[in-house]
């Protein structure tokens, strides 16, 4: 009976730690930039990033990854935050590089923020979509997860899908399927375009602007040295490598859509007097 309890305690202790690793920003994270602006509390838990009118800061990820699901709370700078970006993304090296961004446009006190996304693809972007959050994104954290794999990409805010970016390669058109990515993370000034198109400016006086991050999750295939620790067997055992939304996601989706988004490029024909691009077409 001793030795059942020891071994049911034993059991239970490498999965606390096996869950504590998962999420400890010592372990998955550098800082970058910043000179000393950014922060990791808590033993791990807690990373915070600051901003004032010398600089901003940034990390990035030890790891890169090539399809996976990747979550990470958030809790955005309060109060008049007008001027400042949160960004966090995904992204690769090179000239042709792959990226997929999250963007927090700040605001003035009452306003709310602006979700920027955008997917990059061989070094071509221009995929813009807005929306405003329905909830105040600086009085809780919030979980941010980007679904990743070779059919699609699909950006979520607590579990609902936000955009949908098909692989339609087929078509011409270019997705990241390729370059393995790290996860990058800034805050920075952006006074000159971010709010309003930049004619609201940063109240340095309100600084520093401090944003915080917890709760990291990658359930990803790492790529080192070119080798990725998902092999076609590991990969098929994976959901998230074959996971699509369901009709239940596609109405969450839908209703965010149509309360919420604020810009969609896809719909932007003066930006594009020859035509939509061919994903826009399509889907």
């Amino acid at each position: 009976m001793a030795f059942s309890k020891f071994v049911t305690f034993l059991v239970i202790f490498i999965s606390t730690v096996a869950i504590a690793s998962a999420g400890n920003f010592y372990q998955d994270f550098d800082i970058t930039w910043g000179d000393g602006r950014a922060k990791i509390l808590n033993s791990g838990q807690l990373l915070t990033l600051s901003l004032d009118k010398s600089s901003g800061s940034g990390f990035q990820s030890k790891n890169e990854y090539l399809f996976g699901k990747i979550d990470m709370q958030l809790k955005l700078v309060p109060g008049n935050s007008a001027g400042t970006v949160t960004a966090y993304y995904l992204s690769s090296k090179g000239g042709a590089w792959d990226e997929i961004d999250f963007e927090f446009l700040g605001n003035l006190s009452g306003d709310p923020y602006i979700l920027h996304t955008n997917v990059f693809s061989q070094g071509k972007g221009d995929r813009e979509q807005q929306i405003y959050l329905w909830f105040d994104p600086t009085a809780d954290f919030h979980t941010y997860s980007i679904l990743w794999n070779p059919q699609r990409i699909v950006f979520s805010v607590d579990g609902t899908p936000i955009r949908e970016f098909k692989n339609i390669e087929s078509s011409g058109v270019p997705f990241p399927k390729n370059q393995p990515m790290r996860i990058y993370s800034s805050l920075w000034n952006a006074d000159d375009w971010a709010t309003r198109g930049g004619l609201v400016k940063t109240d340095w006086s309100k600084a520093p602007f401090t944003a915080s991050y917890r709760h990291f999750n990658a359930n990803a295939c790492i790529v080192s040295s070119g080798i990725s620790s998902c092999d076609s067997a590991q990969s098929n055992k994976n959901d998230w490598f074959s996971e699509e939304l369901d009709s239940t996601s596609y109405e969450r989706l839908k209703w965010v859509q149509k309360n919420y988004m604020i810009y969609n490029y896809c719909s932007d024909n003066k930006r594009f007097p020859q035509g939509l691009p061919q994903e826009c077409r399509m889907t």
